[in-house]
């Protein structure tokens, strides 16, 4: 067993038992065991476990985030500061004031990362099991957790006529067309999930400096960037892989979704939406991340007696006549 193996043992079997478990859960409510949905729906619960464990992971991504587009600005002026100085100890200041601005918005770029590479071992795990269920098979051995009876049953079944261990480069027994058309397909929604997830990021979360940051010149690269390296690289992927690449990217969208509405970045499209929503019932402005409590509380006293003045306006149509 070489070293990438020794590694991934943990995973594989962390994947796998995860797998057999939601299988094992579904025949006994009524599902086929050797059907295909079956597997899928398996698979489909292998993402909800591990995003689920991902939440606090999440959390701190979206910080990070925040942080970093916070900081645009007060790093703009310190690359402007050193603009043209490329002599050592210029450069050496410059890392140490920009590691100061990390430290002092608590963020750092690798944070806004961890949860794609957390989850990488689990994607390699998942990968590495359903590319060798057809030698397990062969061989008459199990795969991970997966018994080799459960190794054949997963083997023979389809969806849509398509083995879910089948790639469009190497379907030994499955449909051609079948398997063909549902990769394609399970491609095209992996990669477009993806680029949505990142764009309503840009589009929508964002402010005007951290946008004109050289940071996110950066991002734009990658959002175009990520898509097609996972499209050309989906040629690969087990139509089962694909299937919980999908899932959890459609997971993503909600996750980021939910938190572009209700706790966009100050500053940002989503964060004047907001706004304008809380005004249209009468709401205050929702404090900003970061408000000291004073300020906070501020800003709601300030937002309650304009809403009391808005209020009593039209009163004034109806006072009374002052007796003469």
């Amino acid at each position: 067993m070489d070293f990438f193996q020794t590694v991934m043992f943990p995973f594989n079997w962390f994947v796998s038992i995860i797998m057999v478990g939601f299988h094992e859960g579904l025949s006994i409510i009524g599902l086929p065991p050797a059907s295909g949905w079956t597997w899928t729906l398996s698979i489909i619960g292998l993402v909800l476990v591990i995003r689920a464990a991902l939440i606090p992971v999440f959390v701190k991504q979206i910080k990070a985030q925040r942080g970093m587009q916070l900081l645009q600005p007060d790093l703009k002026k310190l690359q402007d500061k050193y603009k043209g100085k490329k002599d050592p100890l210029s450069r050496q200041a410059m890392g140490q004031e920009q590691m100061a601005l990390y430290k002092t918005h608590g963020t750092n770029p690798f944070s806004a990362c961890l949860p794609l590479l957390i989850q990488m071992p689990f994607f390699f795990a998942l990968f590495t099991v359903l590319s060798g269920i057809s030698t397990a098979r062969d061989q008459g051995k199990g795969i991970g957790a997966m018994s080799h009876a459960q190794v054949i049953q997963f083997d023979d079944s389809t969806i849509f006529g398509a083995p879910l261990s089948a790639t469009l480069l190497h379907n030994p027994e499955g449909n051609p067309t079948a398997v063909t058309i549902l990769t394609i397909v399970m491609i095209l929604a992996m990669t477009a999930s993806q680029f949505i997830t990142q764009k309503q990021i840009m589009a929508k979360n964002m402010s005007e400096e951290a946008m004109a940051s050289p940071f996110m010149r950066q991002q734009k690269m990658m959002l175009y960037l990520l898509p097609i390296v996972f499209g050309v690289g989906g040629i690969n992927f087990p139509i089962g892989v694909l299937i919980y690449w999908t899932t959890t990217n459609l997971w993503t969208m909600g996750q980021q979704f939910f938190v572009i509405r209700r706790m966009p970045t100050p500053g940002s499209p989503a964060a004047k939406a907001l706004a304008e929503r809380r005004a249209a019932k009468g709401l205050p402005p929702a404090p900003s991340p970061g408000s000291k409590k004073a300020d906070v509380e501020a800003e709601a006293a300030a937002a309650i007696a304009h809403a009391h003045s808005q209020r009593s306006q039209p009163q004034r149509k109806n006072r009374k006549k002052k007796r003469k």
